[in-house]
């Protein structure tokens, strides 16, 4: 665990932390797995069936078939505090979904429309600020880009708003909500971590003050269009960190917030938690699309493979990155 109060497990997210001041017995979480610890009483939002139940929408544990006419349906964890949309997919056919069938899993309407991370201050279960970023999907749950948007989505502030005024009786602190087509497709009790840095110390300040205070008090109608951009690999390869020199040239391209080198080096890529198409390797904050587009190039050509058979069902060799010795 990395710099407390702010409670994270990820090195790379020192940076966005580590200077801001906050009283030592105050805990936020920035991750699932402690949320889910710090917040019992609302901490069955975690289950996603439940979720899509409290909507109306078609759903129920993969034990329960669909009807014909719902195909096709999406298929996921009922629970999965990890992230990265591990496990996730479209069934087509009834066929499909019988060969699918899993443990743990349920079925859901197939939604359509823009994918949108919302993240959202609640004092005593009323939202009290929200901001919204969209995702550019390339396919097998992974994401090319998102952009943070600096105007309001009113139509998902009411909807997630309205389901949190009857769901999160009493809740103070911050949330996130994924929706597609407007509707919830899964809730985090804790805010996005990866583009903390685009927010702002400002904002971070303000989050500080809504655990210890209670209270929310923001002004960010300075807000500006930003982007988060990933590069992806294979979990079927290892991989060597970056050295220190490309990250600092990629850092400094203009435009770019942050640099995070989002991998262990030396860890097989299928033991972490991915989407089902890539192993992220990397995440670009930036205030413009282009600069965090030519600081992933410099990382995609600073990051080397290791030179060892494919990963196969999680088993491979010892692989030793030796690319800076």
């Amino acid at each position: 665990q990395y710099n407390m109060p702010f409670i994270h497990s990820k090195p790379w997210r020192v940076q966005f932390f580590n200077h801001i001041k906050c009283p030592e017995d105050v805990f936020i979480p920035t991750e699932d797995c402690d949320a889910w610890r710090l917040c019992p009483e609302h901490r069955w939002v975690y289950n996603k069936l439940t979720i899509a139940l409290t909507q109306d929408l078609k759903a129920a544990p993969h034990c329960v078939l669909p009807p014909k006419a719902a195909y096709p349906v999406f298929s996921k964890p009922l629970m999965n505090l990890k992230g990265m949309g591990v496990g996730s997919r479209v069934i087509p056919d009834e066929a499909t979904f019988l060969k699918s069938l899993q443990p743990g899993y349920f079925w859901c309407t197939l939604l359509k429309g823009r994918h949108v991370s919302t993240d959202a201050a609640f004092v005593n279960g009323e939202m009290v600020w929200s901001r919204h970023t969209t995702g550019v999907p390339i396919g097998d749950g992974m994401f090319d880009y998102w952009h943070l948007h600096k105007e309001a989505m009113p139509e998902i502030e009411d909807w997630c708003s309205s389901w949190a005024h009857k769901h999160l009786t009493g809740y103070t602190g911050m949330a996130n909500f994924e929706t597609i087509g407007g509707k919830i497709i899964e809730m985090h009790l804790r805010f996005t971590p990866q583009w903390a840095d685009l927010y702002g110390d400002k904002w971070l300040n303000a989050v500080v003050r809504l655990y210890v205070d209670k209270v929310w008090e923001l002004d960010d109608s300075d807000r500006i269009d930003q982007y988060s951009v990933i590069l992806w690999g294979s979990q079927q390869r290892s991989y060597c960190l970056p050295p220190a020199a490309e990250v600092s040239r990629a850092a400094a391209v203009p435009g770019v917030s942050s640099i995070q080198v989002s991998f262990h080096e030396n860890v097989d890529p299928t033991t972490a938690s991915n989407p089902p198409g890539g192993f992220r390797l990397a995440i670009v904050n930036s205030y413009e699309l282009e600069a965090g587009r030519k600081a992933t190039k410099i990382l995609r050509e600073a990051i080397k493979e290791v030179d060892t058979k494919p990963h196969v069902n999680g088993v491979t060799g010892s692989a030793v990155c030796r690319c800076h010795k």
